[in-house]
């Protein structure tokens, strides 16, 4: 036919509308797939394609509409041309039409549909700052027919009992989700860094009793020992602060800052009588109170110090500021004397640990995975598997991993030999 457009120009206006149905594909990849709270740090920034950015993923059903109406459309339009140069090159007849419909496809497939969203996948944060720039003025155009399509889509949707508002929840993520961005950030996060706000996410889930020094380890003075032994003591503590009590050490009177006692020691006003005037009444805390409370709590009454109590009122144990800060930072302070210092795998991929060391520091620091859903120590732990004081050289397995005890001492594992666990 006369009337007829030449085949290079048909062939060149195909290649053009499977490129624009490719940018358009490549587009709804790249905004549905883009780093939202990215594009915000740099809408801070006064960037202006990621504002248009974000803009644009506000109203996504305008978004889709105009996506994908001029998807559709090109596609349409592409499946016509391809119809129109069958039929110039080899008539009307229908197995050509056959042929044609399969290759129009496949160029669709290839050059307009995957090619494009693997593209739009892989670059998403760095294509959606810029695709705003055409997607903005194409939907203040095309706003009137997207505007009647989404009439029908609200409608399905209603139809269907589907919200159709905006998701407020969208792009928020929980405390577990965080903290699985944190571990998987690589190298875009100092090591330091990353294990400060892993041990942040985790203080939901810990209480004083986890971080607490256990009763049987705290430093304390008896008022009611010879005045030789409570100087002595006194003279000789790692602490500033020292619980107090008379006769049993369950009796618990108060807490002393032997800081404040310096003054009296130094003037020869010291005795035994005066010091019970410096001791500070007993601050009591649940043992299952969070560290999170727990911490601003001693920020908002400027306290340190407080004694861990069970449901009966029986002391277990004495939690400060330093151990909740401790648990959030790493260890800051000096080892106490005669501690056994940090733990480290051997040569031979053991270590020896006291049997009063807390779960949560030994499978912080070795990287195991003791459970610590019971007892809070390795000896309890070893305690309540045996139900019984195990004699020296028993080994066990606990959560595979292989414990052998080396020296026990009155009702207590004193220290035990933790092999790692094979991979």
């Amino acid at each position: 036919m006369e009337d007829d457009l030449p085949l290079p120009a048909l062939f060149a206006a195909l290649g053009v509308l499977l490129v624009l149905s490719g940018f358009f594909s490549m587009s709804e990849t790249a905004m549905m797939a883009a780093n939202r709270y990215r594009l915000r740090h740099l809408a801070q920034k006064g960037h202006r394609g990621a504002i248009q950015a974000l803009g644009l993923l506000e109203n996504l059903d305008r978004l889709l509409g105009v996506i994908l109406l001029g998807n559709n459309l090109i596609n349409a339009a592409s499946a016509t041309l391809v119809s129109v140069i069958t039929i110039q090159l080899f008539g009307d007849e229908k197995w050509v039409l056959g042929v044609s419909t399969l290759f129009v496809t496949f160029a669709i497939l290839v050059v307009s549909e995957i090619s494009p969203k693997v593209i739009g996948a892989r670059y998403a944060d760095r294509l959606a700052i810029f695709v705003g720039y055409v997607l903005k003025p194409l939907l203040r155009y095309a706003y009137p027919v997207v505007w009647f399509v989404n009439l029908f889509v609200k409608a399905l949707l209603r139809l269907l009992r589907l919200p159709t508002g905006p998701d407020t929840n969208a792009g928020r993520l929980s405390t577990e989700e965080l903290r699985t961005l944190v571990l998987e950030s690589g190298n875009f996060i100092p090591p330091k860094h990353k294990s400060l706000l892993v041990n942040l996410f985790e203080l939901e889930e810990i209480t004083v009793e986890d971080v607490m020094t256990p009763r049987a380890s705290i430093e304390a003075l008896d008022l009611d020992a010879p005045w030789e032994e409570v100087t002595a003591r006194m003279a000789t503590s790692y602490h500033t602060r020292l619980a107090v009590y008379r006769g049993d050490p369950d009796n618990i009177v108060g807490v002393v800052h032997l800081r404040r006692l310096l003054g009296p020691i130094q003037r020869g006003e010291l005795t035994q009588e005066a010091l019970a005037g410096y001791v500070q009444e007993p601050y009591f805390i649940p043992a299952g109170t969070p560290v999170v409370a727990q911490l601003q709590f001693f920020q908002d009454n400027r306290r340190r110090t407080g004694l861990v109590v069970d449901e009966y009122g029986d002391v277990l144990g004495l939690v400060t500021m330093e151990d909740i800060v401790e648990e959030i930072i790493g260890e800051f302070t000096t080892s106490l004397p005669g501690g056994s210092g940090s733990l480290k795998w051997g040569e031979d991929g053991s270590v020896l640990v006291e049997g009063r060391r807390p779960l949560r520091e030994i499978n912080r620091k070795l990287g195991l995975k003791l459970p610590l859903d019971g007892p809070k120590t390795l000896n309890g732990l070893i305690v309540e598997y045996f139900r019984d004081i195990p004699e020296a050289g028993i080994g066990i397995k606990i959560a595979g991993v292989p414990i052998e005890i080396v020296q026990t001492e009155n009702r207590s594992i004193r220290v035990a030999r933790i092999f790692r666990p094979k991979k």
